[in-house]
């Protein structure tokens, strides 16, 4: 998921969009759109993450959130992403009823090697 525009006040109120590398249609199964769920509810309950609407489509996610006291959106956010990032990846990689799992995975590594900070998805050599 890619974010474009840094946080700059940390206690402030933002619409937050967040996207599917290529815009692909990830979150048309209902795991993958599980994932999201549950990660936004750890990070309203143990990450400071305040949330006042989110929307879920099939390829990119909304939110209107800030951070709790003490807390920095920025450092939320960066979480977020790469925790959802790497699970959406190992389901996707470890479910052979996934129609689509090479394409997808073929789409993540080859975004991956464009990214300086990639960690999770192996480059291509």
């Amino acid at each position: 998921m890619l974010m474009a525009y840094p946080i700059r006040n940390q206690e402030g109120l933002y619409f937050i969009t967040c996207t599917v590398v290529e815009w692909a249609d990830v979150f048309t199964r209902p795991i993958y759109k599980d994932i999201i769920v549950e990660s936004l509810r750890y990070c309203q309950q143990s990450k400071g993450l305040e949330l006042f609407a989110y929307c879920l489509m099939s390829n990119h996610l909304h939110l209107i959130a800030r951070a709790a006291d003490d807390h920095k959106l920025s450092n939320i956010m960066r979480d977020f992403k790469k925790y959802t990032a790497k699970r959406i990846f190992e389901n996707l990689h470890a479910n052979p009823q996934e129609s689509r799992r090479f394409w997808l995975e073929w789409l993540f590594k080859n975004a991956a090697n464009f990214n300086q900070r990639n960690t999770n998805i192996r480059r291509f050599a």
